[in-house]
């Protein structure tokens, strides 16, 4: 038996040596020292001996387990450094090969014009609060002072969800929600998406962007106003940009006004862009109507207040020299590349 024993381990750790990968190696392991390997069943015939004989072959059979063992564990250790060494060598990388151009985008240029209107507003003291897009007719007409016949909710004109909940025509619901959370003194902005029923081409489109502002305090009047105005059209368009109101109406104001401002192309000159007259409307103003702040709960014999708002599109339309608003929506890369 101990022949036999011997016999086993030169065999064994030939086979072992000759294991080229870990699946090698584990199947010699399975083969000769598994439950039902070569060395275990020459062990069951151990019974056959006499009792001087077993612990001799006993220990030689310790023995010939332990140089099994220590042969494959020299084999994995070298197995593993080959197997490394190929891989490594497979996935060799020519760092002299030119590497894959990373496509690095540009802020759409109504971002950058949202961007530049919050900072100009914020430096002035100005909170931004956002709001619904999806909006009751509560707060985007009837606190607003547009009653039922006015002709902004005509049904060609605004999309409705029901009859009482629209998508937001303008960004002003805000202006009464703040009204009703907050006491005076009130200095916020609103941006945000709108929608209305108009019929795409250069100039309009069912979506669009506006910026709504809104101050209440005590003593407001339309001198605050309007040098708030020349502050941010001087900050957006250009330091040596001038402002003029004419008279207008708009239900949620008292009096209103039409904004212009120079045209920041030819300087007031007139040119293409401002259509020969020097001027381009910027927004529209006034001072909040008394109607729409007894509607939030504020006394009008106390406070006074200014709001204003503005397309943000057509600001980034007049800043950039684009002459197509649809371009803004088309997400052209050789397009937004410009700016």
């Amino acid at each position: 038996m101990e022949q036999r024993l011997k016999a086993l381990e030169e065999k064994a750790i030939a086979e072992i040596k000759k294991a080229d990968s870990t699946t090698d190696l584990e199947k010699a392991r399975v083969h000769y020292l598994g439950k039902k390997g070569e060395l275990t069943e020459i062990l069951r015939g151990m019974g056959s001996l006499s009792k001087e004989e077993r612990p001799i072959v006993g220990k030689v059979a310790n023995i010939v387990r332990a140089n099994i063992e220590n042969a494959l564990e020299e084999s994995k250790t070298s197995i593993k450094d080959k197997e490394l060494h190929r891989k490594l060598k497979a996935e060799t990388i020519d760092v002299t090969m030119p590497g894959k151009e990373v496509k690095v985008g540009k802020r759409h240029p109504l971002t950058q014009a949202m961007d530049d209107l919050k900072n100009i507003f914020i430096s002035m003291g100005f909170k931004v609060v956002e709001g619904p897009e999806v909006e009751t007719v509560y707060y985007n007409f009837d606190a607003l002072n547009a009653p039922k016949n006015h002709p902004s909710r005509d049904m060609s004109d605004t999309f409705y969800i029901n009859e009482n909940t629209v998508l937001r025509t303008q960004t002003s619901p805000m202006q009464v929600r703040v009204m009703e959370d907050e006491k005076p003194p009130i200095r916020i902005v609103s941006l945000g998406r709108c929608f209305r029923n108009d019929t795409p081409d250069a100039t309009h489109s069912p979506m669009f962007h506006q910026i709504e502002g809104l101050v209440v305090d005590k003593g407001i009047t339309m001198g605050d106003l309007k040098g708030t105005l020349e502050v941010f059209a001087k900050n957006f368009f250009g330091p040596d940009t001038k402002i003029k109101f004419r008279p207008h109406n708009f239900p949620f104001t008292e009096p209103s006004a039409e904004v212009d401002a120079t045209c920041f192309k030819c300087g007031g000159e007139g040119c293409s862009v401002c259509k020969g007259n020097g001027w381009i409307e910027v927004l529209g103003a006034g001072m909040v109507h008394p109607n729409v702040l007894r509607n939030c709960g504020i006394d009008p014999e106390v406070y006074s207040g200014f709001a204003f708002g503005m397309g943000i599109d057509r600001l980034t339309m007049q800043k950039y020299g684009i002459d197509d608003i649809r371009l803004l929506f088309e997400n052209d890369m050789r397009f937004i590349d410009q700016f």
